[in-house]
């Protein structure tokens, strides 16, 4: 998969090799002008007249055909640069993004996301799997917190801006800004190594799905339910008041439970952290069944507690999946997991809700969450 590293290179930090650095300079650029429009694209809609459901179908359709293309992902990897299948992603989520402001109507809409779509998907896992190809195995923890706070603070800095700056400057600057920093952040690739997969030497390192995933990607996906949900109907459990300051607690401690889990996972392995961050989640989860009765510090040590645990689960497991299977199959089987569970948390939410009301919705996602903790113990490696 990757040429030999050299004894002294064992001993550097992951920040110590110049084509990782580049890999986090990139990261941030083309995730940066993915989540500016996020909360934009449904308000453009609205504006050329059309109502919610179709509004929400601009973000619903970029994530169908993100997922679809994460499918594709294996295949691809294995027969071209990673460098270039990267570049795609960026090029394809920036170049079409100032076409939105040529009409809010609903077709061109779609159509455009459709195309930042196919980018997203190549972006996010050749991303994942470049972490894995640029840093000696004994950094991939490490490696993989950094680039999860590369992943997360454009979701923390960017995410509430993109609605202000179309009160300031209109939509149609800002679908150019939100174009113009994936494009830029292409150049950085120009810097890094070639990386070219190759077939494994380990016969037992498979390149199609391999069960050995099954018990890290379905804690993940697990998670990653809950945390959908939770981004999707907080506001309206905990209330106007306090939901900003949830939200911002939960995506801040998202990405330093990632952060944090790379720093430590590496030394105490990776399964000794997935345990407690499991737990945590679950917990989180209960606080805000709690919160949900009206009790604003709850819900913030709620959002924190569930965020560090998500946050956790996300570098552990994407860690654990490197060493089950080559570095394409795991980066397309956990981002998988991430997007497909956030979209079905959504969806389950609402319907539970309606059913059962917002404090036995989130009783039900921790009782999920704990009960996926036998499959954290799963140390079998390929």
């Amino acid at each position: 998969m990757r040429a030999s590293v050299e004894p002294r290179e064992r001993n550097r930090t992951p920040l110590q090799h110049g084509s990782f650095r580049l890999l986090l300079v990139a990261t941030v650029g083309g995730f940066a002008g993915y989540i500016l429009l996020m909360p934009v694209l449904p308000l453009w809609a609205v504006v050329g007249g059309a109502g919610e459901v179709a509004a929400g179908a601009t973000n619903a359709v970029f994530m169908l055909v993100t997922v679809a293309t994460q499918l594709c992902m294996p295949w691809l990897l294995k027969r071209i640069d990673h460098r270039i299948a990267f570049g795609l992603g960026t090029i394809l989520i920036g170049v079409p993004t100032p076409l939105y402001a040529l009409s809010s109507d609903l077709w061109l809409l779609l159509g455009v996301s459709s195309v930042r779509g196919i980018g997203f998907g190549l972006l996010t896992v050749t991303g994942a799997a470049l972490v894995a190809e640029l840093v000696p195995v004994e950094q991939r923890g490490r490696a993989a917190g950094l680039y999860g706070l590369s992943v997360g603070l454009p979701n923390v800095a960017f995410l509430p801006v993109g609605v202000w700056l179309t009160q300031q400057i209109g939509f149609a600057p800002l679908f150019w800004i939100a174009g113009a920093l994936p494009v830029a952040a292409t150049a950085a690739l120009f810097g890094m190594s070639r990386v070219q997969a190759k077939r494994p030497a380990d016969k037992s390192r498979t390149t199609t799905f391999p069960f050995a995933l099954l018990p890290s990607w379905t804690v993940m996906t697990a998670v990653a339910v809950g945390a959908g949900g939770i981004v999707a109907f907080l506001p309206l459990a905990i209330g106007e008041s306090v939901a900003p300051a949830a939200l911002m607690t939960f995506g801040a401690a998202t990405m330093l439970g990632r952060w944090g889990a790379g720093q430590v996972g590496d030394r105490l392995g990776q399964h000794r952290i997935l345990i407690p961050a499991v737990l945590l989640s679950a917990l989180g989860a209960g606080l805000l069944a709690v919160a949900a009765w009206d009790a604003d510090l709850v819900s913030l040590l709620g959002a924190a507690a569930f965020g560090g645990g998500f946050g956790a689960v996300q570098n552990t497991t994407l860690v654990m999946m490197f060493e089950r299977t080559e570095s394409g199959v795991a980066s397309t089987a956990w981002n998988i997991a991430y997007d497909a569970g956030q979209g079905l948390g959504s969806l389950g939410f609402g319907i539970l809700i309606a059913l059962s009301g917002y404090p036995f919705t989130f009783v039900v996602m921790a009782v999920l969450i704990a009960a996926c903790t036998p499959l954290a113990f799963n140390r079998r490696r390929s």
